[in-house]
């Protein structure tokens, strides 16, 4: 028998509806609906439109229920990280929740860590430092001198906020919570610290529950509005990297060791053997490896790495990387959709002719991308690209090289050794990139699945209700039903002496 599950995995960029049918150890997938998302700029500053998000998901529910489609078991949602919105002692949405691309937090970092140190805060929460982490936005918030102080009684974060019109009940899942900068991964609680240090009170704060926890049942007059069968909201993964990660088609896992059905058994030829690390690529690139505690030693400290929650009492240790942002942004400019032609135009543009660190804070947001990438070449002294093409290139080579980077530190901090990349996400489909990753690093590349994030959604709610048993028995799934490409290393010295250039011009 057949279970069904819907999946709202929402983007900075674009929204999905995605129905997973999970039958004898194999998954289908089927996009019902595809919506934009995106930024609103008012009065100068960046907003999400939630409300629009939300009308967009209830039309979701709908064009399936009108398609008289298998009745859902479940529905759950994701979302990117950081963000949130504020409610009064009524429920009520105070404001349009910022977007972490918004300029308000600039130099909030240094201003907060006046108060308690940085490593001191590391040692609190785990968290890489960047400018846009929820702790920084609310330190911006109070440093406005914020108006909405004094009406404020709970904190919702952008899936609690959707699960929240869905259900009426607020809650906050563990792996989000763990991305804000403001919970204690040791403790599993919010960091009374960080609050005091806010002038903040810490209630506005929800209790964080696990990944693959029933929320409650979908309200009835959203079932009326849409049509849409009763069911209960699960809470997956709810942030979408969690929710990625629990899609690696790994045989074996980091965290847990040898998984129970794979015990005493060599790895098969072409497995990904006895470590593994993974790239969620897309907007962002999260490059990092699974275990079962928080690294918080000073070298991970000292390389920011970030510990973020994951499912199945999984931490997930990485780091944040400009990922695809920087073409979809020059696109953006050029006025072109044809991702496909650009990138098979960049694969026949001269190679390592100009470099960038992907992860320069003026790529954050900038008017204009190819403008800003010109800028970097002339700020380090090398010819910008002339053309799409060589610009994508420069654009790939680099995030290539960044990868190498970051595995060089992983290496360095993992408790075992790591032989293979897992590519998941948007980002699986872009061949070149996964081939430039394999040349970079020296690492075979297993790409896939593309929807890493919708499947790791739909596989906690069948896991919350009993489908599946294990995180080891999703990942089976998973390898069943998605036959990952596989990119082998082609080693080139060109890459060895782009690294040495590129390392210089990062610093």
């Amino acid at each position: 028998m057949a279970h069904h599950f819907g999946a709202f995995d929402l983007g900075a960029e674009s929204g999905r509806f995605i129905v997973g049918s999970l039958d004898k150890q194999r998954l289908r997938l089927k996009e019902v609906r595809r919506f934009p998302t995106g930024m609103l700029k008012v009065a100068g500053c960046w907003r999400w439109n939630i409300f629009g998000f939300y009308s967009q998901m209830k039309s979701a529910l709908q064009a399936y229920a009108a398609k008289s489609l298998p009745r859902l078991d479940s529905i759950g949602i994701d979302t990117w990280g950081v963000d949130y919105a504020l409610l009064d002692k009524s429920g009520r949405i105070l404001e349009l929740p910022y977007s972490y691309r918004d300029s308000r937090t600039r130099g909030m970092m240094p201003r907060f860590f006046r108060k308690i140190p940085a490593e001191r805060v590391y040692r609190m929460t785990g968290i890489q430092f960047m400018p846009f982490n929820t702790l920084f936005q609310l330190l911006a918030m109070k440093q406005g001198r914020s108006a909405l102080f004094k009406d404020m009684r709970c904190l919702l974060f952008m899936p609690d906020i959707f699960n929240y019109f869905l259900t009426g009940r607020k809650r906050t899942e563990f792996t989000f919570a763990t991305t804000s900068q403001l919970y204690n991964p040791v403790k599993r609680d919010w960091e009374p610290r960080l609050f005091r240090a806010l002038g903040i009170p810490r209630s506005i704060m929800q209790k964080a529950i696990a990944p693959g926890t029933i929320i409650g049942p979908i309200k009835r007059d959203i079932c009326a509005e849409t049509g849409i069968n009763p069911m209960p909201v699960i809470a997956p993964a709810t942030h979408d990297t969690a929710s990625a990660i629990v899609a690696v088609p790994a045989t074996q896992g980091f965290a847990l060791g040898v998984a129970p059905a794979l015990r005493g058994v060599a790895p098969r030829a072409g497995s990904d053997g006895p470590g593994w690390a993974y790239i969620s690529s897309g907007t962002w690139s999260l490059m990092g490896i699974e275990v079962s505690k928080p690294i918080l030693t000073d070298k991970a400290w000292a390389y920011n790495f970030t510990n973020e929650g994951g499912a199945c009492r999984t931490f997930r240790f990485l780091k944040n990387i400009t990922g695809l942002w920087l073409i979809q942004q020059c696109a953006k400019s050029w006025r072109r959709n044809d991702y496909g032609r650009l990138i098979e135009q960049a694969a026949r543009a001269p190679a390592f002719k100009a470099l960038v660190n992907p992860d320069w804070p003026e790529f954050l947001n900038p008017p204009d991308m190819p403008e800003a990438i010109r800028r970097f070449c002339k700020k380090t002294k090398q010819s910008a690209p002339k053309s799409p093409a060589q610009m994508t290139r420069c654009i790939l080579e680099s995030l290539a090289l960044q990868y190498r980077l970051v595995l060089e530190q992983l290496k360095e901090l993992s408790p075992r050794p790591i032989n293979t990349i897992h590519i998941i996400g948007g980002g699986a489909r872009n061949g070149l990139l996964c081939q430039f990753t394999a040349d970079a690093t020296g690492l075979p590349v297993l790409a896939g699945p593309v929807e890493a994030t919708a499947i790791g959604n739909i596989m906690m709610q069948a896991l919350a209700l009993g489908y599946v048993k294990s995180l080891a028995e999703i990942r089976e799934v998973v390898r069943n039903s998605f036959k990952p490409a596989r990119y082998a290393p082609r080693h080139n010295q060109g890459w060895d002496e782009a690294y040495k250039r590129f390392k210089k011009l990062s610093k």
